[in-house]
């Protein structure tokens, strides 16, 4: 009977849900001046001011989600200064991602013209271990200002679809719109191919050896 006793709490904790954790590494690129600074503030602080200072290089943010009752979601979120592309540090940068926004400013035309060659150099430098492209979310941002052009919504789907966007929405950190649900679109595709990806603790680790080595390399370009 001693036995029996004993054994049932056991039994009744591995029956217990057993909770996931990931760590998922997502880069916010784009051209300078579209607002990537502020859609992260937005996201994870639920802040935002008109006086953010350009960024230099790469920042990060962390971004905690209770996904469901069985999964606990980080964001990693790099912040990749605008000038950037024109640079060889973005393959660095790029390493490891598993997601990515790519904002334009709706008010600025030139920004959205630039959109194709952040895209084609993500493409060129990070990939899912099946080789496929990571997913990518196109953000439309600032769309509470005038409109540089028109974004006729048909158009943007169509856009998104021949280039491999994940989808598109138009948002606005200032008035923070759209821009939970654009991360939610992201976070479920990320999800669907996470069997691909390697266990979370060497992810884990990789993404705490690259953040470590580039906040070095930061300090040495600035000096």
């Amino acid at each position: 009977m001693a036995g029996g006793a004993a054994g049932e709490p056991g039994a009744a904790a591995s029956a217990a849900p057993e909770t996931r954790e990931h760590l998922f590494k997502v880069l916010v690129i784009g051209e300078l001046g579209v607002g990537k600074t502020s859609i992260i503030k937005r996201y994870v602080h639920q802040l935002f001011s008109q006086h953010y200072r350009a960024t230099i290089g790469v920042d990060f943010a962390l971004k905690v989600l209770s996904w469901d009752s069985r999964t606990l979601v980080r964001l990693q979120l790099w912040d990749i200064a605008g000038q950037e592309r024109f640079g060889n540090m973005t393959r660095v940068y790029y390493k490891e991602a598993v997601g990515a926004f790519v904002v334009f400013d709706i008010s600025r035309g030139s920004t959205f013209e630039a959109v194709l060659k952040w895209k084609n150099d993500l493409d060129s430098k990070v990939h899912l271990p099946s080789g496929s492209p990571i997913p990518t979310v196109l953000l439309a941002n600032k769309c509470d200002q005038s409109r540089d052009s028109g974004h006729n919504p048909s158009q943007m789907d169509q856009f998104c679809k021949d280039h491999g966007f994940s989808g598109w929405f138009e948002t606005s950190a200032r008035d923070n719109i759209n821009i939970e649900e654009a991360a939610h679109l992201l976070v479920e595709n990320i999800l669907a191919n996470c069997k691909n990806f390697p266990s979370e603790d060497s992810d884990v680790d990789k993404i705490k050896l690259d953040q470590e080595t580039l906040m070095g390399e930061r300090r040495a370009q600035c000096c």
